[in-house]
């Protein structure tokens, strides 16, 4: 498993990170053939030397054939463009070239899934691109009030966004990226020119992407990192905290536009760092006597794990004076506290918590994908130090089924399980 420090000295994008991702593995022909991978024969790889502030350096260049000037087909969303962003369902921004040529198209997040499913990549690949789409959509759903499934992207649905950001999710999954250090991000400032008038910097899908995070403006207008860029590293879940390192090896990714400060993100490679040094897992504990427990269902549930929460559990308990409680264990990542905590503070009626360190002993998992009668599905499979393996389809994939095949997810497991 491999650990990663993340320097942004004046923006950050999906490009940049793409960049000095590849540079850090050591293949640019991974990227190059990508885009056959996805079958998007519209898109194209190119890597090109250029230098930032004396700094030498390699561009991936992600062009969208179907643009008529190629020469500006870069990209939308990378800090130094000035007029990005997206469709958001109801709204239309436009990156300041024009991208309205009638081949553009306008993608709602099952197409892009589709896409990703079908393309040759690893499962981990897979996993990594739609949890990140995932993660803009969900974003741009909260923004826009509106229903995930409906949410239309634009600009992040072009060839040359896809292949950005399935791009990041291969290198991602093949230096096996387990901690991710970084600097606190700098936005930018001011206002964002769109269609329908200004927004601010940085603009609001981007910032619902950054909750949580360390960010500061910096010294020059504009808009310093991108929705894209902001996924991805919501994604990575770094950890801001000072930490002392040893870089083994360092990677840079240029932006294209030049600012006072180097236009570049550097990743450094990390040695391994003893875990038992600083215990990374915390197990966080509120008793809730006053909240009815409907309100502890399924829609808190998820907001718990996307805020941070690593594994939880709900019990009963009998508390003073005679009173039925919740017992809620929520197990984070150190770096996570106050995250999950703010949460759980926002979302519960607890006005206390209480956390302490705790070890785990964890098997390493791969995520297959299986053919059933039913369907394809993927499965989860572990192997344990006795060298036994188990396996457990993964039941985002068996309520899909059971959808799909008008069941319930009970009647899918079953009929599953009798074929294996």
């Amino acid at each position: 498993m491999t650990n990663i420090y993340i320097e942004a000295f004046s923006g950050l994008s999906g490009n940049m990170l793409l960049s000095a991702f590849c540079e850090l593995f050591g293949d640019y022909e991974l990227l190059v053939e990508l885009p056959n991978k996805l079958h998007l024969p519209d898109g194209k790889v190119e890597i090109r030397k250029v230098n930032k502030n004396g700094i030498s350096c390699k561009y991936v260049e992600v062009i969208d054939l179907n643009l008529s000037n190629n020469s500006h087909s870069k990209h939308a969303h990378d800090p130094e463009d000035q007029e990005h962003t997206f469709e958001h369902g109801h709204e239309h921004y436009h990156h300041k070239h024009s991208h309205d040529h009638g081949h553009h198209h306008h993608r709602h997040l099952v197409d892009i899934q589709k896409i990703i499913d079908n393309s040759h990549i690893s499962d981990g690949a897979k996993k990594i691109a739609h949890d990140i789409f995932l993660m803009i959509g969900k974003a741009e759903s909260k923004i826009h009030d509106m229903p995930l499934e409906t949410i239309h992207f634009h600009e992040i649905s072009g060839v040359d966004s896809i292949i950005d950001i399935v791009g990041n999710a291969v290198l991602i999954d093949k230096l096996r990226i387990s901690r991710t250090f970084c600097t606190p991000i700098c936005t930018g400032f001011g206002m964002v020119k769109t269609q329908h008038g200004l927004l601010p910097v940085p603009a609001p899908a981007t910032a619902e992407l950054l909750k949580g995070m360390p960010l500061y403006p910096g010294d020059e207008e504009g808009e310093k990192i991108t929705p894209t860029g902001a996924a991805i590293l919501r994604y990575l879940n770094p950890d801001f905290s000072a930490v002392s390192y040893v870089p083994q090896k360092t990677a840079y990714g240029p932006g294209k536009k030049d600012f006072r400060n180097p236009n570049v993100v550097r990743i450094s490679l990390l040695e391994q760092m003893d875990e038992k040094a600083t215990p990374s897992y915390l197990q966080i504990e509120t008793s809730i006597d006053d909240m009815s427990p409907e309100y502890l269902g399924a829609d808190f549930q998820q907001g718990l794990l996307d805020s941070g929460a690593i594994d939880f559990g709900i019990s009963q308990q009998l508390m003073k004076k005679g009173r039925y409680a919740f017992l809620l264990r929520v197990i984070v990542l150190k770096r996570d506290l106050h995250r999950v905590s703010n949460y759980l503070f926002d979302h519960t009626s607890t006005i206390g918590l209480r956390y302490f360190n705790i070890d785990r002993i964890e098997l390493q998992r791969q995520l297959k994908k299986k053919q059933t009668t039913l369907g394809e599905i993927t499965m989860k499979e572990t192997i344990t130090p006795t060298d036994n393996v188990k396996t457990k389809p993964e039941f985002d994939d068996i309520k899909k089924l059971a959808l799909k095949t008008n069941q319930s997810a009970f009647q899918v497991i079953n009929k599953i399980n009798n074929n294996i």
